[in-house]
């Protein structure tokens, strides 16, 4: 038997892998599985691998592409065929082939050397397929329905019902594939056949539409029936058509962005499979009609009246539809993932707290809408009003929900017709005659409660759930660990974060709903150790370039509304928040291996620096909005300066990546001179202390390496912490340094008594003040801020940064650092998904070892810190040495004395495992390089 499967094993490695040790898979375009409808003319190719032994790496590969499934199905690359390239490379190769044709779809395969050269078989088929590459290609109009935009502010409060599209067509011929190809402005839902396409919601992304406005490619093929056809489009204003309401009684977004009436573009292409095509476009021969939508908008909500539904399959009241004025952006294809339904929540109690006054608990805070079931009198009107807290006698609390704080007691006025509270809530009027199910189509909202009024009866838990939405992300982490505090936090911080991408990154899902720069570089890589976020950070690093003024200053927001909060001039943003810019292509190049990003928006990045010169004075910056929400005085003048100098670095970083030299020799130079300018005004010698010595100023300090006496800096961010008996008083920039910080100097000891307090200041009090979304400040608040803010989940990159123990060596995760730092835990494990493949970090103390299993990815490789207390033996190429203070950084063998302390691998001696290569000992760790593969290390107490 054992002979038997022996065999089988070499036929199934013969067929699968060609005895290669190596085999691809998880095939990607643009970091996308068998995207639909990319406009890039020169995609980028990679996969990931599977291995049948350790330490794999590519030795070379192969790549064939073709438009005929026929010919790849034998291996043929009609478009491109690369040939044996000898290269490791396997993340973004760019296309190199025959010119890409649009509205093409392309399948490619890879072949993979292992390291001693064999092929493997090819790979399974993917596919990627191209949309529109010049705007010539798109051949529909922008149509709307004709009705003139109001031109007093109080009109735009009025009713105003939404239109619906239509253009009926027939398909008589056999059809081998169609696709939608639209784009509705503000927001739109598309049908065929009166069933909707697709699942995204509140398509397309929002963009400043004067630079950019985005489609997207739905494969509608299985919709199609034989004979007549009816495509249909409901439209929703969006961001394009928003209220000229003044947020914060100054802000109007109709004064920043370009609007317009809800307008919309589509054309469908269906090919038959006797090769003949037929293209539907949007054009005056569509249909309009007013639908049941009569107002809609992103912060105060839906109005759906019943009574004035219309199918698309109606026939009355229709009329020809109107060729609008297109926006100005160009046409963009969607590649970042689209907003979706993802989550169901039910309510865990509904409480009447009134006469016609119902609270439901959704028993989590989250963004997205509710979902009635209700029956009723035709125009009987249901208001849902949503908030975030409720009051101590249960009635619903939505202060901290109000858009942009207009609340009639603070007395800001939101303008001419603005309701003199912006609560977020949402109303349906029934049609009567059974069962209704509803939700709001074009708005989102952040709550836990939801008040209902006008219920005809009682509602039941079965009569409402909430719709959990934000953009799709795939997920890209886990942790656990043994303190239950950390893995409720975590889960907090994953609502939080989630509530938080609307194809923006905000900073609140109610109030605001804005992409500011400061939120985003706060918890930048606690999202991407969390999720793939590769081409929803692309997206935001465009928002920010397309809204770069022409003195090239960066935005506080992106897309920019009108905040300018502690700029530099014009509308340009505070340099913390500017510094989003460069600070997102900085992580997609050390996450991803994105190099692309970079090159595209040096620039950019030249232009923006260049205006940072030119705003210096006496060259440094001098004021800013700084560690935003510290609860210590905060050291303005110090940061501003201090962001400065990170501006500076990233921009010698990105010119020597991109070998631009004598602009790397400038850049470097420019830090330095405001290094020491910064050193010379804030430092204290001999002190360690900088400007007013807080947590903050402390760790930016440190963050940044600024200080000549770096064990005194430390030192005194020590005395900081004591002084506020080890609870963090910074605020969004310093909580995240101050994870690095601790981490770099191994003192992870400190970072987790912060994390773990359980009184304020502290995560821990949130927790246990009944938060279930992270809150905009340290302190509880029940009438001005936030409970659904992301900015201090900066600690969840902690989780997997210091207590996982994994980080980056090189761009991309192709070199690897796993070092667990496991202060009082007993265990943690967890992973994350790089783009070459797993890293597994799971270790726990057991009672005489510590153990340590870690998975590291084909084609990387990875220095593991083992801890290891002195005297502890090592073996290394067939001999032994003991630790010692006096070993540090050296690679002598040392005879051994004592051999009860040992270091295994699987359990055998580190001597007996081929693979594991003894770098250093340093710290009370035992330092070893590893090439890819799983692995089982136990140290000895």
């Amino acid at each position: 038997m054992k002979k038997i499967l022996f065999l089988a094993l070499i036929v199934l490695n013969t067929s699968i892998y060609g005895f290669s040790q190596i085999y691809p898979v998880n095939l990607t375009c643009e970091f996308i599985e068998n995207p639909l409808g990319i406009d890039i003319q020169k995609p980028r190719l990679s996969w990931k691998f599977t291995a049948t032994d350790r330490n794999q790496i590519q030795s070379a590969y192969e790549i064939i592409v073709s438009d005929n499934d026929q010919l790849i199905q034998q291996n043929k690359g009609s478009n491109w065929q690369t040939g044996k390239i000898n290269s490791s490379q396997n993340i973004h190769i760019e296309y190199a082939g025959q010119p890409l044709k649009p509205f093409t779809k392309y399948f490619w395969r890879v072949k993979v050397y292992d390291k001693n050269g064999i092929a493997s078989a090819w790979s399974s088929l993917a596919t990627f397929e191209t949309a529109v590459f010049q705007q010539s290609d798109w051949t529909a109009r922008w149509i709307g329905d004709g009705r003139k935009q109001f031109e007093k502010d109080e009109d735009f409060y009025q009713i105003d019902p939404m239109s619906l599209f239509k253009k009926p067509f027939k398909t008589n011929k056999k059809i081998a594939s169609a696709r939608l190809y639209i784009s509705g402005l503000g927001y739109y839902e598309a049908y065929l056949n009166d069933k909707k396409i697709g699942n995204h919601v509140l398509d397309p992304g929002f963009t400043a539409y004067r630079k950019q406005v985005l489609y997207t490619t739905y494969d509608i093929t299985s919709m199609l029936q034989n004979g007549d056809n009816t495509l249909g489009i409901m439209l929703g204003n969006g961001w394009f058509n928003p209220l000229p309401l003044r947020l914060f009684g100054r802000f109007n977004l109709r004064d920043h962005q370009e609007t317009g009436r809800p307008i919309v573009t589509a054309q469908v292409l269906i090919r038959y499979e006797n090769s003949t095509a037929d293209t539907i476009r949007t054009d005056e021969t569509w249909q309009t009609v007013s639908g049941a939508i009569v107002k809609n908008n992103v912060y105060l909500g839906e109005t759906y009246d019943a009574r004035l539904e219309k199918p698309f399959s109606s026939k009355d009241g229709w009329k020809s539809a109107v060729v609008a004025t297109a926006p100005s952006g160009i046409l963009t294809a969607q590649m970042q993932p689209p907003i979706r339904m993802t989550r169901i929540v039910k309510p865990i109690a509904i409480n009447e707290v009134g006469k016609d006054t119902f609270i439901v608990d959704m028993g989590q805070n989250f963004a997205g809408v509710a979902r009635i079931k209700a029956k009723g009198t035709a125009g009987t009107k249901i208001s849902l009003r949503y908030g975030e807290d409720i009051f101590p006698d249960g009635r619903l609390n939505f202060w901290t929900s109000v858009a942009g704080q207009i609340k009639e007691p603070w007395n800001l006025q939101g303008g001419l017709g603005a309701p003199k509270t912006a609560f977020q809530q949402d109303e349906y009027i029934l049609k009567g005659g059974g069962e209704e199910v509803w939700q709001p189509r074009f708005t989102f909202h952040s709550f836990r409660y939801v008040q209902i009024t006008g219920w005809q009866g009682k509602p039941f838990s079965s009569d409402i759930e909430g719709l959990r939405m934000n953009t799709d992300l795939a997920l890209n982490g886990q942790f656990r660990c043994s303190n239950d505090m950390f893995n409720r936090l975590h889960e907090v911080i994953q609502w939080t974060f989630l509530s938080n991408v609307f194809s923006v990154q905000s900073d609140c899902p109610a109030r605001e709903k804005f992409g500011y720069g400061a939120d985003i570089v706060a918890t930048t890589e606690g999202y991407m150790y969390n999720y793939d976020m590769a081409q929803f950070y692309k997206k935001a690093v465009r928002d920010f370039a397309n809204d770069q003024q022409a003195d090239g200053g960066i935005t506080e927001t992106a897309p920019f509304v009108g905040i300018a909060d502690r700029g530099y001039g014009g509308n340009s943003g505070p340099l913390g928040w500017q510094l989003a810019f460069p600070f997102l292509q900085k992580k997609l190049y050390d996450y991803y291996g994105d190099k692309s990003v970079i090159e595209q928006y040096y620039p950019a990045i030249k232009k923006q620096m260049a205006f940072l010169q030119s705003k210096a004075i006496h060259g440094l910056f001098h004021w800013d909005i700084s560690d935003h929400e510290a609860l210590d005085s905060r050291p303005e003048a110090f940061t501003a300066a201090a962001f400065y100098y990170h501006h500076a670095m990233l921009a010698t970083e990105f010119a020597t990546i991109l070998g631009n030299k004598t602009d790397s020799m400038a850049y470097s130079k420019l830090a330095n001179i405001i290094k020491k300018a910064i050193v010379e005004k804030y430092y204290v010698p001999p002190t360690g202390r900088f400007d007013n010595a807080t947590q903050s100023a402390q760790t930016f300090a440190l963050w940044y390496g600024l200080s000549p006496q770096k064990d005194s800096t430390f030192n005194v961010l020590m005395q900081e912490y004591a002084r506020h008996k080890w609870h963090v008083s910074g605020g969004i920039f310093s909580t995240k340094m101050m994870f690095d910080v601790l981490r770099e100097n191994d003192r992870n000891d400190v970072a987790y008594t912060i994390a773990n307090q359980r009184d304020f200041p502290g995560w821990g009090y949130m927790l246990a003040k009944g938060a279930t979304t992270l809150w905009e400040t340290w302190a509880y608040s029940d009438n001005v801020y936030s409970q659904n803010h992301p900015m201090f989940g900066s600690i969840d990159e902690w989780f997997y940064k210091s207590l996982l123990g994994i980080n980056a060596a090189a761009p991309g995760f192709s070199k690897i650092i796993i070092k667990p730092q496991p202060a009082e835990l007993t265990w943690a494990k967890g992973s994350y998904e790089s783009v070459y493949g797993t890293i597994v970090s799971d270790w726990k103390k057991e009672a005489d070892s510590f153990r340590l299993k870690v998975v590291i990815p084909v084609n990387t490789t990875a220095e593991i810190w083992l801890p290891a207390a002195e005297n502890s033996v090592v073996t290394e190429g067939g001999g032994n040495f003991r630790l010692g203070v006096s070993d540090v950084g050296r690679k002598q063998k040392f005879d051994i004395t004592n051999p009860k302390s040992a270091i295994t691998e699987g359990g055998k001696k580190t001597r007996e495992v081929k693979d594991i290569q003894f770098l250093r000992s340093e710290k009370g760790y035992v330092v070893v390089a590893v090439g890819s593969g799983e692995y089982d290390f136990r140290c000895s107490k």
